[in-house]
């Protein structure tokens, strides 16, 4: 599928302007990111699904401070999460906010929605559930969910940083494009890789038993007291950052600022449940 023809297609599909301009945005921006599995793949996908209703909103069934409660009401996923985040990055949250989405499938590519509101000035973070993909990488039943999770923090040069992880070594995605088989849809790392280095094929060292670890050097009474104070100091800015990134004030958020433990966004933490479909997006 050609980028030009994912709005017309949608369009076909019977969503209105604005939900097709909405989902074609995040259907692009994945396959120029690379994640093809949440890309143009993903139309060709609806277009098999039944009982897709392009005219169904979500809705808000309560808000109160620090708390929000969403329900997809018939709507896709993805239209689910465009509407949350518009609502966060209009009313932001003061100081911290917990929104949870219920019957929201598909999510798509977390990320996407978590840079969203890091770019309005939000520490984000969102995850999702699933029913058991994973099975062990040696065959066998599905043992647990892909369960994604992204977190997002804004930066002073206004390029956020994102985190954005599966739990599969293989998302549902590729599976569903045909990248990928469900066999090899397994924890991530399978194959006793180590996750950092899983992509680029990297073996665990096997475990060296019955040695004993290294021995510590002794310091002297002048390094042990150094050591404690720079102990004692790293351990206030440490907490002081945390409590700025979960608990500080939207204004503060918003005025630009050189380091990280200056940095006092409010928190928009979501949470999609997808449990009632069965499904996940992987």
């Amino acid at each position: 599928m050609r980028s030009e023809d994912a709005f017309p297609r949608l369009r076909a599909l019977g969503f209105a302007e604005a939900a097709a301009q909405a989902l074609a945005a995040h259907f692009l921006d994945a396959e120029r990111t690379g994640r093809y599995g949440h890309g143009l793949s993903r139309i060709e996908w609806l277009e098999t699904l039944d009982g897709i209703d392009p005219g169904a909103r979500p809705r808000r069934e309560l808000s109160e401070p620090g708390y929000e409660r969403w329900r997809g009401a018939g709507a896709l996923g993805y239209l689910v999460l465009a509407a949350v985040v518009e609502a966060q990055l209009e009313h932001p949250p003061e100081p911290a906010r917990l929104v949870v989405c219920a019957d929201t499938f598909p999510t798509g590519a977390l990320g996407y929605w978590v840079r969203k509101l890091a770019e309005g000035g939000l520490v984000a973070a969102l995850t999702a559930t699933s029913p058991r993909r994973l099975g062990h990488p040696h065959g066998g039943p599905k043992l647990t969910g892909t369960n994604p999770l992204a977190i997002a923090i804004p930066s002073s040069d206004g390029r956020p940083l994102v985190v954005d992880v599966s739990m599969g070594r293989v998302t549902h995605g590729d599976v569903i494009r045909g990248a990928a088989t469900d066999e090899e849809l397994v924890p991530f790392g399978g194959d006793a890789r180590r996750p950092a280095r899983a992509r680029s094929g990297a073996r665990v060292p096997p475990a060296r038993r019955g040695r004993a670890p290294p021995r510590r050097p002794r310091l002297t009474g002048a390094q042990r007291r150094k050591a404690s104070t720079s102990a004692r100091i790293g351990s206030k800015t440490s907490s002081d950052a945390a409590r700025g990134a979960t608990v500080g004030s939207s204004s503060a958020a918003r005025r630009r600022c050189s380091s990280a433990s200056s940095l006092r966004p409010s928190l928009a933490a979501l949470q999609a449940a997808q449990y009632s479909t069965g499904q996940s997006d992987g």
